[in-house]
């Protein structure tokens, strides 16, 4: 199995898989390291899991799906709603 997420300190290391389980309702794949030691990440991380259709399609020109660009666009009118009400609010 290899890990995949360009910025995780193992990316492109091959690594021995040992299971794959849901924690706390993630996917998540636990694996020896270089090392020997036990670790485990998202299974989202390797290549456990197929790549998303939207990232191979649209090859690097659209970071961003459309709906996480609404969510963002949707939770920034709250904020200036908030702000043009008078609203404090912490970050969640």
């Amino acid at each position: 199995m290899r890990v995949t997420h360009p910025f995780h300190p193992l990316a492109g290391q091959d690594v021995e898989f040992v299971k794959r389980r849901k924690c706390w309702r993630q996917d998540r794949v636990y694996v020896f390291d270089s090392a020997g030691d036990l670790v485990n990440l998202p299974a989202e991380w390797t290549d456990v899991v197929a790549p998303d259709p939207f990232v191979v399609a649209n090859a690097g020109r659209a970071p961003f799906h459309l709906t996480g660009l609404i969510e963002l666009a949707d939770i920034v009118a709250s904020r200036r709603n908030d702000a043009a009400s008078g609203v404090k609010r912490t970050l969640p």
